[in-house]
């Protein structure tokens, strides 16, 4: 049966436009048609969805997220109470916060225990109502940086049983390691972290040839490449590299900014991530070096984000949901915070639809609301263009042809 969606206004993402008065027809799992409701001819069995007072959008893309954390301080400390089985089913509810959120597709940068590739999968068979995911398993570090558990000595935690790397053999193995049990891509860490004891902002963790062997086992699997990276030389070797997208970015100079367009890289500026830090730090208790590490990198994003926007780096959606009181389902004030810093609305709806598909290789599937794609819709209040706030407040979702929230 098919089913026609009333939209009052509707959002096109391929051009970066908003159109009036159109309806969606969707069949099964797959949009059918779009055309302007004066030329609509409804048949008789035809379900009708009435969103005549309300923007609609594509289903929604974050490109950075963390399924099995939840805003917490310190997550790593948790995990050393915490199953298998209790993190998976936590970050199963994680990611159906997002999906209720408008985000009906998430790429989750990194977490224990293969648990994203089991909820992933259990998603895509229909044992689970949750959103589509593409996952990376562990990222990949150094010893002693930010992808490195730092507790004591002697203490194990089969979560945390990952590589960590030294040379470019073992970053070859853990490359491996993750495309072996189900990774869709690989994320790696270039820099230091907010919340890493011990790491720094600034200082470049894996060395040229260990992110450029990381690079070339994605390359020989066809997958694309993610590196956390906040100090400006981590920046510049990944983008050396051939990354396809650097995450953060929150330290970037003149050169990597030129680098990054020769190179054609993508920025996820996620800026909540070090804002929430900021802002809530304080009252949460998190501990002095993680709210002084995020003021020092939120101190340099401002100005490199507004470079890379006027000079026409490709920018996409992402958030980093989990981190300190960043919360899943709550990633919409991402949207906020960008109007603040120079882009528009509906430049922000294309990063987080049409850009954000063409990263994960399937704009010809999501991304924009087109005969042929999957049928994924989500309303809003009013235009982003009006009120940005209404990005926090989703009011329908339908992923695949089925209404999920509405």
């Amino acid at each position: 049966m098919k089913t026609a969606v009333k939209c009052g206004k509707l959002f096109d993402s391929q051009n970066c436009k908003v159109l009036e008065n159109q309806v969606v027809v969707v069949e099964d799992k797959t949009i059918v048609d779009v055309a302007n409701l004066s030329e609509f001819a409804q048949e008789p069995d035809m379900e009708v969805i009435d969103l005549s007072d309300k923007f609609v959008t594509p289903g929604l893309i974050d490109l950075h997220v963390h399924s099995g954390m939840n805003g917490e301080g310190n997550e790593r400390k948790s995990l050393l109470q915490t199953t298998v089985g209790d993190l998976t089913l936590y970050a199963l509810k994680n990611v159906q916060a997002d999906l209720y959120a408008g985000f009906t597709t998430l790429r989750d940068c990194g977490g224990q225990a293969f648990a994203s590739v089991a909820i992933r999968d259990a998603v895509n068979r229909g044992d689970f109502v949750g959103p589509r995911m593409f996952v990376c398993g562990y990222s990949i570090g150094s010893t002693g940086g930010h992808a490195d558990t730092h507790y004591a000595p002697g203490v194990y935690n089969p979560a945390e049983d990952h590589p960590i790397v030294d040379g470019p053999d073992s970053a070859r193995k853990a490359a491996r390691f993750n495309l072996k049990h189900g990774a869709d891509f690989l994320k790696f860490m270039s820099t230091g972290g907010v919340m890493s004891k011990g790491t720094t902002l600034g200082a470049q963790q894996l060395c040229d040839d260990e992110i450029a062997a990381i690079i070339e086992i994605a390359n020989l699997y066809g997958v694309h490449t993610a590196t956390h990276a906040h100090g400006t030389a981590g920046i510049k070797a990944a983008v050396r590299a051939g990354v396809t997208t650097v995450e953060h970015g929150m330290i970037l100079d003149e050169e990597a900014i030129q680098l990054m367009l020769e190179h054609g890289t993508y920025l996820t500026p996620t800026i909540i991530a070090a804002e929430r830090i900021c802002v809530k730090g304080p009252e949460m208790g998190l501990v002095p070096y993680m709210i002084d590490k995020a003021n020092q990198a939120l101190s340099h994003h401002e100005w490199g984000f507004r470079q890379c926007l006027e000079r026409g780096v490709k920018i996409t959606f992402g958030t980093d949901s989990a981190t300190p009181y960043n919360f899943h389902g709550k990633q919409g004030y991402e949207f906020e915070l960008l109007n603040r810093w120079g882009m528009a609305p509906h430049k922000a709806l294309v990063a987080a639809t049409m850009t954000n598909a063409e990263v994960l290789g399937v704009k010809d599937k999501i991304g924009s609301i087109e005969k042929g794609k999957l049928a994924d819709l989500c309303a809003w209040s009013c235009d982003p263009a009006e009120d940005v706030t209404t990005m926090t407040n989703c009011l329908f979702v339908m992923k695949e042809g089925a209404v999920v929230k509405g």
